[in-house]
Protein backbone atom coordinates (compact mmCIF):
# COMPACT_ATOMS: atom_id res chain seq x y z
CA UNK A 1 0.00 0.00 0.00
CA UNK A 2 3.23 2.38 0.98
CA UNK A 3 4.48 1.91 -2.82
CA UNK A 4 0.97 2.60 -4.44
CA UNK A 5 0.59 5.68 -2.48
CA UNK A 6 3.88 7.06 -3.42
CA UNK A 7 3.00 5.65 -7.00
CA UNK A 8 -0.28 7.80 -6.39
CA UNK A 9 1.60 11.03 -5.08
CA UNK A 10 3.94 10.97 -8.41
CA UNK A 11 0.85 10.51 -10.96
CA UNK A 12 -0.36 14.12 -8.62
CA UNK A 13 2.74 15.77 -9.07
CA UNK A 14 3.54 14.53 -13.36
CA UNK A 15 0.44 16.23 -14.40
CA UNK A 16 -0.39 18.49 -12.27
CA UNK A 17 3.07 20.36 -11.98
CA UNK A 18 3.66 20.03 -15.65
CA UNK A 19 0.97 21.71 -17.78
CA UNK A 20 3.73 24.45 -17.88
CA UNK A 21 3.53 25.84 -21.66
CA UNK A 22 6.22 26.52 -24.38
CA UNK A 23 8.06 29.26 -23.26
CA UNK A 24 8.40 32.33 -24.52
CA UNK A 25 6.84 34.54 -27.38
CA UNK A 26 4.79 31.45 -28.71
CA UNK A 27 1.78 32.98 -26.49
CA UNK A 28 1.00 29.76 -24.85
CA UNK A 29 -0.91 29.60 -21.50
CA UNK A 30 -0.27 28.37 -17.98
CA UNK A 31 -4.33 26.80 -17.50
CA UNK A 32 -3.31 24.43 -14.65
CA UNK A 33 -2.93 21.17 -13.97
CA UNK A 34 -4.02 17.81 -14.83
CA UNK A 35 -6.29 16.67 -12.16
CA UNK A 36 -5.02 13.35 -12.29
CA UNK A 37 -4.30 10.98 -9.41
CA UNK A 38 -4.92 7.29 -8.74
CA UNK A 39 -7.84 6.54 -6.65
CA UNK A 40 -7.10 4.82 -3.33
CA UNK A 41 -8.51 4.82 0.38
CA UNK A 42 -5.69 7.39 0.65
CA UNK A 43 -6.44 10.19 -1.56
CA UNK A 44 -10.54 9.16 -2.08
CA UNK A 45 -12.87 12.09 -0.88
CA UNK A 46 -9.96 14.12 0.20
CA UNK A 47 -8.56 17.42 -1.00
CA UNK A 48 -5.44 18.30 -2.25
CA UNK A 49 -3.56 21.49 -3.00
CA UNK A 50 -1.05 22.09 -5.39
CA UNK A 51 1.32 25.11 -5.79
CA UNK A 52 3.56 25.86 -8.28
CA UNK A 53 5.94 28.49 -9.17
CA UNK A 54 7.30 28.36 -12.36
CA UNK A 55 9.74 30.96 -14.15
CA UNK A 56 11.66 31.55 -17.62
CA UNK A 57 13.39 33.64 -19.43
CA UNK A 58 13.37 33.97 -23.06
CA UNK A 59 15.47 35.69 -25.58
CA UNK A 60 16.39 33.53 -28.61
CA UNK A 61 14.88 33.81 -31.50
CA UNK A 62 13.89 31.42 -34.15
CA UNK A 63 11.84 31.46 -37.54
CA UNK A 64 11.07 27.28 -38.33
CA UNK A 65 13.59 25.83 -36.42
CA UNK A 66 16.90 28.22 -37.47
CA UNK A 67 17.81 30.54 -34.72
CA UNK A 68 18.27 34.04 -35.29
CA UNK A 69 22.21 34.54 -33.94
CA UNK A 70 22.18 37.62 -35.40
CA UNK A 71 19.62 38.85 -32.97
CA UNK A 72 21.90 38.74 -29.66
CA UNK A 73 24.97 40.02 -31.65
CA UNK A 74 23.45 42.91 -32.55
CA UNK A 75 21.43 43.34 -29.25
CA UNK A 76 17.85 43.38 -30.99
CA UNK A 77 16.76 40.29 -29.20
CA UNK A 78 13.22 40.57 -27.18
CA UNK A 79 13.98 39.67 -23.99
CA UNK A 80 10.38 37.58 -21.73
CA UNK A 81 10.80 37.34 -18.19
CA UNK A 82 7.93 35.23 -17.10
CA UNK A 83 6.61 34.11 -13.49
CA UNK A 84 3.38 32.38 -12.15
CA UNK A 85 2.23 30.77 -9.41
CA UNK A 86 -0.76 28.48 -10.32
CA UNK A 87 -2.88 28.08 -7.68
CA UNK A 88 -4.59 24.29 -8.24
CA UNK A 89 -7.28 21.92 -5.61
CA UNK A 90 -8.57 19.41 -6.48
CA UNK A 91 -11.86 17.65 -4.68
CA UNK A 92 -11.82 13.98 -5.01
CA UNK A 93 -15.74 13.12 -4.95
CA UNK A 94 -15.11 9.42 -4.87
CA UNK A 95 -12.57 7.17 -5.71
CA UNK A 96 -13.06 7.63 -9.68
CA UNK A 97 -14.20 10.77 -9.90
CA UNK A 98 -12.46 14.19 -8.95
CA UNK A 99 -13.25 17.99 -9.72
CA UNK A 100 -10.33 20.41 -10.06
CA UNK A 101 -10.12 24.69 -10.41
CA UNK A 102 -6.81 26.15 -11.32
CA UNK A 103 -6.16 29.81 -10.88
CA UNK A 104 -2.94 30.93 -12.19
CA UNK A 105 -1.50 34.53 -10.81
CA UNK A 106 1.37 35.95 -13.88
CA UNK A 107 4.03 38.82 -12.98
CA UNK A 108 5.79 39.39 -16.91
CA UNK A 109 7.67 41.89 -18.59
CA UNK A 110 8.88 42.37 -21.92
CA UNK A 111 12.40 44.35 -22.73
CA UNK A 112 12.89 45.17 -26.55
CA UNK A 113 14.10 47.90 -28.66
CA UNK A 114 11.47 48.17 -31.95
CA UNK A 115 8.52 48.82 -29.47
CA UNK A 116 9.96 51.61 -28.17
CA UNK A 117 10.58 53.10 -31.61
CA UNK A 118 14.31 51.81 -31.23
CA UNK A 119 15.12 54.66 -28.83
CA UNK A 120 16.43 52.46 -26.30
CA UNK A 121 15.71 49.15 -24.56
CA UNK A 122 12.66 49.49 -22.43
CA UNK A 123 10.22 47.06 -20.37
CA UNK A 124 6.02 46.71 -20.49
CA UNK A 125 4.65 44.98 -17.62
CA UNK A 126 1.70 43.32 -16.92
CA UNK A 127 0.31 41.66 -13.59
CA UNK A 128 -2.46 40.13 -11.79
CA UNK A 129 -5.11 36.99 -12.64
CA UNK A 130 -4.72 34.50 -15.65
CA UNK A 131 -7.78 32.49 -17.38
CA UNK A 132 -9.44 30.17 -14.52
CA UNK A 133 -9.94 26.77 -15.73
CA UNK A 134 -12.40 23.83 -14.02
CA UNK A 135 -12.34 20.32 -14.92
CA UNK A 136 -13.99 17.26 -14.35
CA UNK A 137 -12.65 13.51 -14.31
CA UNK A 138 -12.97 10.09 -14.36
CA UNK A 139 -11.29 6.90 -14.18
CA UNK A 140 -11.99 4.05 -17.23
CA UNK A 141 -11.78 1.05 -14.76
CA UNK A 142 -12.35 0.63 -11.27
CA UNK A 143 -9.27 1.81 -9.20
CA UNK A 144 -9.82 -0.44 -6.51
CA UNK A 145 -9.64 -3.35 -8.70
CA UNK A 146 -7.22 -1.95 -11.74
CA UNK A 147 -4.00 -0.86 -9.67
CA UNK A 148 -1.75 -1.74 -12.51
CA UNK A 149 -2.69 0.52 -14.86
CA UNK A 150 -5.75 2.75 -15.82
CA UNK A 151 -7.09 5.60 -18.09
CA UNK A 152 -8.39 8.99 -17.02
CA UNK A 153 -10.53 11.15 -19.13
CA UNK A 154 -11.04 15.00 -18.15
CA UNK A 155 -13.60 17.56 -19.62
CA UNK A 156 -13.36 21.50 -18.74
CA UNK A 157 -13.48 24.98 -19.21
CA UNK A 158 -11.42 28.12 -19.68
CA UNK A 159 -12.84 31.05 -18.40
CA UNK A 160 -11.63 34.60 -19.88
CA UNK A 161 -10.83 35.76 -15.94
CA UNK A 162 -7.74 37.13 -17.78
CA UNK A 163 -7.28 40.82 -18.56
CA UNK A 164 -6.27 40.06 -22.67
CA UNK A 165 -6.59 43.94 -23.10
CA UNK A 166 -3.20 45.10 -20.52
CA UNK A 167 -1.78 48.43 -20.87
CA UNK A 168 1.35 49.92 -20.72
CA UNK A 169 2.99 52.79 -21.95
CA UNK A 170 5.32 52.32 -25.13
CA UNK A 171 8.33 55.29 -25.74
CA UNK A 172 7.54 57.44 -28.95
CA UNK A 173 10.15 60.04 -28.92
CA UNK A 174 12.52 60.38 -26.38
CA UNK A 175 9.97 62.71 -24.30
CA UNK A 176 6.87 60.93 -25.29
CA UNK A 177 5.12 57.57 -23.62
CA UNK A 178 1.74 56.00 -25.45
CA UNK A 179 -0.59 53.78 -23.35
CA UNK A 180 -1.45 50.69 -25.26
CA UNK A 181 -2.01 47.04 -25.10
CA UNK A 182 1.11 44.98 -24.42
CA UNK A 183 2.30 41.84 -26.49
CA UNK A 184 0.43 39.03 -26.57
CA UNK A 185 3.00 37.00 -25.04
CA UNK A 186 2.72 38.91 -22.01
CA UNK A 187 -0.92 39.04 -21.69
CA UNK A 188 -2.95 37.74 -18.62
CA UNK A 189 -5.48 36.57 -20.61
CA UNK A 190 -6.17 35.15 -24.32
CA UNK A 191 -9.83 36.51 -23.71
CA UNK A 192 -11.66 32.89 -25.03
CA UNK A 193 -13.92 30.52 -23.05
CA UNK A 194 -12.29 27.47 -23.89
CA UNK A 195 -13.11 24.09 -23.49
CA UNK A 196 -10.38 21.41 -22.73
CA UNK A 197 -10.17 17.78 -23.50
CA UNK A 198 -7.41 15.38 -21.52
CA UNK A 199 -6.44 11.93 -21.44
CA UNK A 200 -4.05 10.55 -18.34
CA UNK A 201 -2.46 7.10 -18.14
CA UNK A 202 -0.07 5.15 -16.16
CA UNK A 203 1.10 1.88 -15.90
CA UNK A 204 3.12 0.40 -12.51
CA UNK A 205 5.83 -1.67 -14.56
CA UNK A 206 7.52 -2.74 -10.77
CA UNK A 207 7.24 -1.21 -7.86
CA UNK A 208 10.09 1.04 -8.44
CA UNK A 209 8.84 1.89 -12.09
CA UNK A 210 6.06 3.33 -13.62
CA UNK A 211 4.97 4.68 -16.92
CA UNK A 212 3.13 8.00 -17.60
CA UNK A 213 1.21 9.77 -20.26
CA UNK A 214 -0.73 12.62 -20.90
CA UNK A 215 -2.40 14.32 -23.23
CA UNK A 216 -4.13 18.03 -23.36
CA UNK A 217 -6.16 19.93 -25.77
CA UNK A 218 -7.72 23.40 -25.52
CA UNK A 219 -10.35 24.49 -28.26
CA UNK A 220 -10.79 28.08 -28.24
CA UNK A 221 -13.99 28.71 -30.72
CA UNK A 222 -13.76 32.48 -30.95
CA UNK A 223 -11.54 33.94 -33.51
CA UNK A 224 -10.34 37.11 -32.55
CA UNK A 225 -10.04 39.04 -29.28
CA UNK A 226 -10.57 42.97 -30.46
CA UNK A 227 -6.71 43.90 -28.50
CA UNK A 228 -5.03 45.60 -30.73
CA UNK A 229 -1.64 44.61 -31.96
CA UNK A 230 -0.83 48.58 -32.52
CA UNK A 231 0.73 49.20 -29.05
CA UNK A 232 -1.72 52.41 -28.80
CA UNK A 233 -1.45 53.46 -31.91
CA UNK A 234 -2.86 52.81 -35.60
CA UNK A 235 -2.25 49.66 -37.32
CA UNK A 236 -0.23 49.72 -40.66
CA UNK A 237 -1.93 48.98 -43.98
CA UNK A 238 -0.29 45.76 -44.16
CA UNK A 239 -1.61 44.76 -40.53
CA UNK A 240 -5.15 44.90 -41.80
CA UNK A 241 -4.84 43.22 -44.76
CA UNK A 242 -3.46 40.15 -43.36
CA UNK A 243 -5.47 40.82 -40.50
CA UNK A 244 -2.43 40.95 -37.64
CA UNK A 245 -4.06 44.14 -36.36
CA UNK A 246 -5.86 42.37 -33.70
CA UNK A 247 -4.28 39.48 -31.24
CA UNK A 248 -5.68 35.84 -32.49
CA UNK A 249 -7.70 33.44 -29.84
CA UNK A 250 -5.47 30.42 -30.40
CA UNK A 251 -5.91 26.18 -29.60
CA UNK A 252 -3.09 24.88 -27.76
CA UNK A 253 -2.28 21.34 -26.60
CA UNK A 254 0.64 19.13 -25.37
CA UNK A 255 1.29 15.43 -25.18
CA UNK A 256 3.52 13.99 -22.52
CA UNK A 257 5.60 10.64 -21.83
CA UNK A 258 7.68 9.25 -19.63
CA UNK A 259 8.98 7.34 -16.50
CA UNK A 260 8.89 7.79 -12.32
CA UNK A 261 11.81 5.87 -11.02
CA UNK A 262 10.32 5.47 -6.92
CA UNK A 263 13.09 5.24 -4.07
CA UNK A 264 11.96 5.63 -0.84
CA UNK A 265 10.80 9.36 -0.10
CA UNK A 266 12.28 10.23 -3.78
CA UNK A 267 10.45 10.04 -7.14
CA UNK A 268 13.19 10.56 -9.97
CA UNK A 269 11.17 11.74 -13.36
CA UNK A 270 12.97 11.70 -16.64
CA UNK A 271 10.23 12.04 -19.94
CA UNK A 272 9.51 14.16 -23.23
CA UNK A 273 6.60 17.02 -23.96
CA UNK A 274 5.39 17.98 -26.99
CA UNK A 275 3.74 21.82 -26.67
CA UNK A 276 2.19 23.57 -29.51
CA UNK A 277 0.15 26.62 -30.18
CA UNK A 278 -0.86 25.46 -33.89
CA UNK A 279 -1.37 27.56 -36.85
CA UNK A 280 -5.24 26.69 -37.47
CA UNK A 281 -7.95 26.34 -34.46
CA UNK A 282 -9.89 22.75 -34.31
CA UNK A 283 -12.93 25.10 -33.79
CA UNK A 284 -13.51 28.50 -35.61
CA UNK A 285 -11.65 30.74 -37.48
CA UNK A 286 -7.80 31.46 -37.39
CA UNK A 287 -7.32 34.63 -38.20
CA UNK A 288 -5.93 37.34 -36.04
CA UNK A 289 -1.94 37.95 -34.55
CA UNK A 290 -0.82 34.76 -33.30
CA UNK A 291 3.00 33.40 -32.99
CA UNK A 292 2.62 29.56 -33.97
CA UNK A 293 5.03 27.37 -32.93
CA UNK A 294 6.09 24.17 -31.03
CA UNK A 295 8.82 23.33 -28.37
CA UNK A 296 9.85 19.40 -27.40
CA UNK A 297 11.45 19.55 -24.28
CA UNK A 298 13.61 16.81 -21.85
CA UNK A 299 11.73 16.67 -18.58
CA UNK A 300 13.79 15.47 -15.85
CA UNK A 301 12.45 16.33 -12.20
CA UNK A 302 12.59 15.21 -8.74
CA UNK A 303 10.17 15.10 -5.60
CA UNK A 304 10.53 14.69 -2.10
CA UNK A 305 7.73 12.96 -0.04
CA UNK A 306 6.96 14.18 3.56
CA UNK A 307 3.93 12.54 5.05
CA UNK A 308 0.86 14.47 3.36
CA UNK A 309 3.43 16.49 1.29
CA UNK A 310 5.32 16.49 -1.75
CA UNK A 311 7.71 18.80 -2.42
CA UNK A 312 9.38 18.88 -6.56
CA UNK A 313 11.39 20.38 -8.86
CA UNK A 314 11.31 20.48 -12.56
CA UNK A 315 13.52 21.53 -14.76
CA UNK A 316 11.83 20.55 -18.49
CA UNK A 317 15.05 21.97 -21.26
CA UNK A 318 14.11 22.62 -24.94
CA UNK A 319 15.66 20.14 -27.53
CA UNK A 320 13.73 21.54 -30.40
CA UNK A 321 12.01 24.98 -30.93
CA UNK A 322 9.82 25.75 -34.07
CA UNK A 323 8.35 29.09 -34.94
CA UNK A 324 5.45 27.95 -37.69
CA UNK A 325 4.23 30.41 -40.09
CA UNK A 326 0.99 31.85 -39.13
CA UNK A 327 -2.37 32.65 -41.11
CA UNK A 328 -1.34 36.55 -41.45
CA UNK A 329 2.41 35.44 -42.72
CA UNK A 330 0.52 33.20 -45.35
CA UNK A 331 -1.69 35.70 -46.23
CA UNK A 332 0.69 38.38 -47.16
CA UNK A 333 2.87 35.69 -48.62
CA UNK A 334 -0.18 35.54 -50.95
CA UNK A 335 -0.68 39.23 -51.62
CA UNK A 336 3.22 40.29 -52.66
CA UNK A 337 4.20 37.35 -53.76
CA UNK A 338 7.51 37.32 -51.12
CA UNK A 339 7.63 34.69 -48.82
CA UNK A 340 6.84 35.92 -45.12
CA UNK A 341 7.68 34.02 -42.09
CA UNK A 342 7.73 36.01 -38.40
CA UNK A 343 9.80 34.98 -35.76
CA UNK A 344 9.57 34.01 -32.04
CA UNK A 345 11.31 33.91 -28.73
CA UNK A 346 12.22 30.99 -26.95
CA UNK A 347 13.78 30.08 -23.50
CA UNK A 348 16.13 27.34 -22.93
CA UNK A 349 14.52 25.83 -20.21
CA UNK A 350 11.80 26.71 -17.43
CA UNK A 351 12.09 26.43 -13.95
CA UNK A 352 9.10 24.63 -11.78
CA UNK A 353 9.25 24.90 -8.05
CA UNK A 354 6.04 23.83 -5.75
CA UNK A 355 4.74 21.63 -3.55
CA UNK A 356 1.25 19.19 -3.26
CA UNK A 357 -0.61 19.22 0.13
CA UNK A 358 -3.01 16.64 1.25
CA UNK A 359 -5.67 18.09 3.19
Amino acid sequence: MKKLIIASLSIILITHVNKIFAQGCVAIRSTGGIGMQHGNSDTASKWILNINNRYFRSYKHFIGTDEQKQRQTLGTEVINHQYTMDIGITRNINPRWSIFVDMPIEDNSRSSLYEHSNLGRFKTHSFGVGDIRFAVYSWLWDTEKQRKGNIQLGLGIKLPTGNSNYLDYFHVTDSTKRLGPVDQSIQLGDGGTGITFELNTFLNVSRLVQLYGNFYYLSNPREVNGTSTARGGTASSSAVKNGSDVMSVPDQYMARAGANFIMHHFIFSAGVRDECLPVHDLIGGSNGFRRPGFIISGEPGVTYNIKKVSIYAFVPVAIVRDRTQSVPDKITTQLTGVNTHGDAAFADYAVNIGAVIKL
